[in-house]
């Protein structure tokens, strides 16, 4: 929306083409409430949004709590200060962890999950070699991390991690079964040396092109602009 305010285009066909949908759930930490919202200068957007909030009204308490605490400019201040350097700590932890089985992340600043590169570690580069490798983490290591392809990623054995919500010690012991879990696989001359080039050239690993963190938001930043 800053975007098309700087270009003029609010109003336009342009404007009205960009609906934004948001959620308490990740910047404040409160699933719970179910509170989310839709921005949009589509009046029949709004007027169909309107029509189904019905279905899904906020009670009374929940809007008196939550408008207590955004209130309270000096607790909300704290509470994301807290929160960007928790996920941060939590974000360091989890690409050490994996670095040390020479398992890299795409570059981030900003987020709660990582994406995890674990190509060197399938048994084919294929979609059924990814979900072969899902299922023996699941089920010999007891850990559920999302496999890319169930979020159209277009090339095998990359992994979606959470790392922002469980506790420091449920994350040190995560990544001690999988460290173990990758250090006891049997591994192909392929995988072998999948695994040294990705350890020696941290180049390779993908990051975001620069143009993304070109924007100056002027609105208050969530916690999840902190790594």
């Amino acid at each position: 929306m800053e975007v098309l305010k700087n270009k003029d285009l609010i109003n336009t066909d342009v404007g009205k083409r960009v609906h934004i949908v948001y959620s308490l759930s990740k910047d404040l930490g409160l699933p719970g409430f179910r509170i989310g919202a839709i921005y949009s200068n589509d009046k029949v957007v709004v007027s169909a949004a309107t029509k189904m909030s019905s279905f899904g009204l906020i009670s009374s308490q929940t809007q008196y709590l939550l408008s207590q605490i955004l209130s309270d400019k000096k607790f909300t201040k704290n509470y994301l200060s807290e929160n960007r350097r928790r996920l941060k700590q939590r974000h360091e932890m989890l690409e050490k962890a994996l670095q040390k089985s020479s398992i890299k992340c795409l570059k981030s600043n900003a987020g709660l999950f990582s994406w995890v590169d674990m190509r060197g570690l399938l048994s084919s580069q294929t979609f059924e070699g990814e979900m072969e490798l899902w299922k023996k983490i699941v089920y010999e290591v007891g850990l559920n991390i999302s496999p890319g392809s169930s979020c159209h990623c277009s090339e095998p054995g990359w992994f979606r991690v959470c790392f922002a919500n469980m506790s420091k010690e449920t994350l040190d012991l995560a990544m001690q079964r999988l460290s173990s879990f990758v250090d006891s696989m049997p591994k192909t001359k392929d995988q072998i040396h999948r695994l040294k080039s990705l350890k020696k050239d941290l180049r390779k690993t993908k990051s975001l092109p620069k143009w993304v963190f070109t924007l100056s938001f002027t609105t208050t930043r969530s916690g999840m602009e902190s790594m």
